[in-house]
C-alpha cells in the first residue's frame, strides 16, 4: 500500500516547545501524530472497511503442498536382556 505525505504547518515558538517537552516524555511530534492520525482513522473509518483494506494489504502467504501419507514408523523393538551368559556359578 502506498503512503502518502501529510503537510502542516505550526508556529515556530509553539514547535520549540512541544519539541522540548516531548523530549522529556522520550517520544517526537512525529510519533504523537502518527498515533492521532492513527486514532483519528480508527474513529472515523468503519470497522468493516478497516478490515477489508487490512486483508487487501497484506501480503499473500505462499500456500504450502500438501504432505505425502506416509506410515508412522514402527518403535524399535527392545531385545531381551541376555540372561546371565558368561558368568559362572559360584556358590
Amino acid at each position: 500500500m502506498e503512503n502518502n505525505e501529510i503537510k502542516l504547518s505550526f508556529d515556530s515558538e509553539k514547535m520549540e516547545a512541544l519539541v522540548f517537552y516531548l523530549k522529556k516524555e522520550n517520544t517526537t511530534v512525529q510519533k504523537k501524530m502518527d498515533e492521532a492520525l492513527r486514532l483519528l482513522y480508527e474513529q472515523t473509518v468503519p470497522e468493516p472497511l478497516r478490515e477489508y483494506l487490512d486483508a487487501k494489504s497484506a501480503p499473500a502467504r505462499p500456500r504450502r503442498p500438501p504432505r505425502p501419507s506416509q506410515p508412522k514408523p514402527a518403535a524399535p523393538k527392545q531385545m531381551p536382556a541376555p540372561a546371565d551368559q558368561g558368568k559362572e556359578d559360584t556358590v
